[in-house]
């Protein structure tokens, strides 16, 4: 099996793990870049509040969404790139909550994707003082990019693990998972019960 996956990379409006203001997303067949996107996300109603602090850190304000796709209308595209890919994030838990409480949100549908973090793996690869997107990325040999810029940061986390992969000498992301003693988990969906009608 080739060393197939999509990294991905979500920046938020505020500190609800919900308000996805943009993705970025590529695409990694046979450990080689083949595909990237990115666009920004009008944040899901009642969690499209920016905050300052967010804004300083990746630059997105409430104006620059203003005629962006909601996240129910940017969903479909998003799960069109990624197709039936194992999901890479620098940090996964965030990027892959993110995922999950948007469509809690809006009430779509949560993909049931399964997923790596390339944060773990770079613990096991790399003797780093710090472990932050772009200490990997600079180790791994990607430099000066864009960091909090979510397409950039979805391309340099997808060179980390290509890399990793290479210097682990693994042929696919479960392999590597497997010798890296890293797990490959999958978003639970939660369905919630039906309320009984009277």
């Amino acid at each position: 099996m080739p060393l197939d996956f999509t990294a991905i990379d979500f920046e938020t409006a505020n500190s609800s793990s919900a308000s996805a203001c943009a993705v970025g997303l590529t695409r990694v067949r046979d450990g080689r870049v083949v595909a990237t996107a990115g666009w920004l996300i009008q944040p899901p109603a009642g969690h499209d509040r920016f905050f300052e602090l967010n804004t300083d850190i990746h630059g997105i304000r409430a104006e620059d969404v203003v005629g962006a796709p909601g996240w129910s209308d940017q969903l479909a595209a998003l799960t069109a790139f990624i197709g039936d890919d194992i999901v890479v994030a620098h940090n996964a838990g965030f990027d892959m909550s993110v995922l999950r409480r948007a469509c809690e949100a809006t009430q779509d549908a949560c993909p049931p994707y399964r997923y790596v973090c390339s944060l773990q793996v770079s613990r096991k690869t790399y003797e780093l003082p710090s472990y932050r997107l772009p200490f990997v990325a600079a180790a791994a040999g990607f430099l000066d990019f864009a960091h909090h810029d979510a397409t950039a940061d979805a391309l340099a986390c997808a060179h980390i693990m290509i890399d990793v992969a290479r210097r682990a000498g693994a042929q696919d992301v479960v392999e590597l998972a497997m010798l890296l003693g890293v797990r490959v988990p999958q978003i639970v969906v939660e369905t919630s019960t039906p309320v009984p009608t009277l």
